[in-house]
């Protein structure tokens, strides 16, 4: 489909074969990622992963962020925090045993703890703030500006009162950020200080076990002056909100929309359950469980990707043309937007039947993954832009829902009925359930 946004013209794809089209067969040609204000002021300039231009430097950072964080080792590494944050989010449901509890808010609290440890060392003590930007730059980002919508009207660029909020934003923005940068700077003189007073060699950090974060990593990398792309602290800044708002958001809206969805399906609520208790039988109300047996839980998968299907963490695909292109004889001029819609793709009735059904079984029957080559279902996105991150996100779904299937049993507040649960979405970029998701959880043991 064809329309123009103001003076934007835009491409919407949501069949499959079009779909390989663009991210597959022409995949460097629809590499790039549309350009916001928005995004230009919050990322710095472009200067992330997720919006920069696809290029050397590109490349460059996504090799960085890759290597250092988000391999499967690096995942794997990660497990101990996991473990630590999931350990305090059983306590504090369990100290609300009976009660009411905002789980939307706990499930979000989890993820940003797990994410901040990961990347920056620590929990973030600005994390509330943190928080709280992101969620308004990415509705920003994923919305449409008038001056987006009109690029040549300067008028509109200068008289633009979201654009002067945005500029607000960024500069509470930097003061937390510089906070972190500045704090694994001293940290980082103190620990070389003691080390040559010590006569000792080893590479020490700010990480978890005493090794380099992702901070380190970058500010080692902007010292050594060997890149091919010098690196400033604003290219630091975008990366490490890159890695938080990427991270944190969509981890946090797949486990809310899973858990909604089983409220909705006591039957999978059940079967999940029955899986995941037998897999563990014997353990008691301490347990954590292993992550490798996670991976053995065939239905607590398949749940995750029938939710997927439904509440994709990215429901709109951004791309934009690099050149001019034909697809499907049809004439793409270069800087089109282009997006590919993951909510059509999943809703689409000749691959998924009875689509708006929660019916996790139609993975086992189909055999779809989400690894980008099956263009009827690409929840991380697929080709060259397709999401560096989905090891660290699956770990931080799966994990985390294993632990509050085996441990809690759940239901609805009194006059409160499954069936009239309100799944309208948030605006932006991920698209998380608006309204927040009240609960009573009982211990299962």
């Amino acid at each position: 489909m064809h329309f123009k946004l103001g003076e934007v013209s835009t491409i919407v794809i949501s069949s499959p074969e079009i779909a390989k089209e663009a991210l597959k067969t022409r995949d460097p040609i629809f590499a790039d990622k549309p350009e916001s204000i928005a995004a230009k002021i919050m990322w710095y300039d472009f200067k992330d992963i997720a919006f920069a231009a696809y290029g050397d430097y590109w490349r460059q950072m996504r090799k960085i962020c890759i290597v250092e964080l988000l391999s499967a080792k690096n995942v794997r590494s990660f497990g101990s925090i996991r473990s630590d944050e999931i350990s305090n989010l059983l306590k504090s449901i369990r100290s609300s045993s009976g009660s009411v509890i905002d789980l939307t808010t706990d499930i979000f609290k989890l993820t940003s703890s797990i994410t901040c440890r990961a990347a920056y060392g620590k929990v973030c003590r600005d994390r509330d703030a943190l928080i709280k930007l992101m969620n308004e730059s990415l509705v920003f980002t994923g919305g449409f500006m008038l001056a987006d919508l009109f690029p040549s009207s300067k008028l509109l660029n200068i008289m633009s009162l979201n654009k002067m909020k945005l500029w607000r934003m960024r500069r509470k923005l930097d003061v937390i950020l510089d906070d972190i940068i500045d704090e694994h700077k001293h940290n980082l003189a103190r620990i070389r200080s003691n080390e040559e007073s010590e006569n000792i060699t080893t590479t020490r950090g700010n990480g978890e076990f005493g090794n380099e974060d992702l901070v380190d990593v970058l500010l080692r990398q902007q010292e050594s002056g060997e890149l091919e792309f010098p690196i400033t602290n604003d290219n630091i800044k975008a990366i490490i909100y890159d890695m938080f708002t990427a991270a944190t958001e969509t981890s946090s809206a797949t486990i809310d929309w899973v858990m909604v969805e089983l409220m909705r399906n006591p039957r999978v609520m059940a079967k999940a359950q029955s899986e995941i208790r037998q897999a563990f039988k014997g353990g008691n109300n301490n347990i954590i469980i292993d992550e490798n047996q996670v991976g053995k839980l065939k239905y607590l998968k398949l749940i995750v990707k029938e939710s997927l299907r439904l509440h994709p963490a990215t429901p709109l695909i951004p791309r934009a043309s690099r050149e001019d292109t034909e697809i499907n004889g049809y004439f793409i001029p270069a800087k089109t937007k282009v997006l590919v819609s993951n909510f059509g793709l999943g809703r689409n009735p000749k691959y998924f039947p009875n689509p708006e059904s929660f019916r996790p079984e139609r993975f086992e029957e189909n055999g779809l993954d989400f690894n980008g080559s099956d263009f009827e279902y690409v929840p991380f996105g697929a080709g060259k832009r397709m999401c560096p991150g989905m090891t660290f996100g699956l770990a931080s779904v799966e994990v985390p829902l294993a632990h509050m299937l085996y441990h809690f049993n759940w239901e609805l507040p009194k006059g409160i009925k499954a069936s009239e649960m309100d799944m309208i979405e948030s605006p932006g970029i991920s698209a998380p359930r608006k309204q927040h998701l009240h609960v009573i959880a009982t211990p299962y043991i």
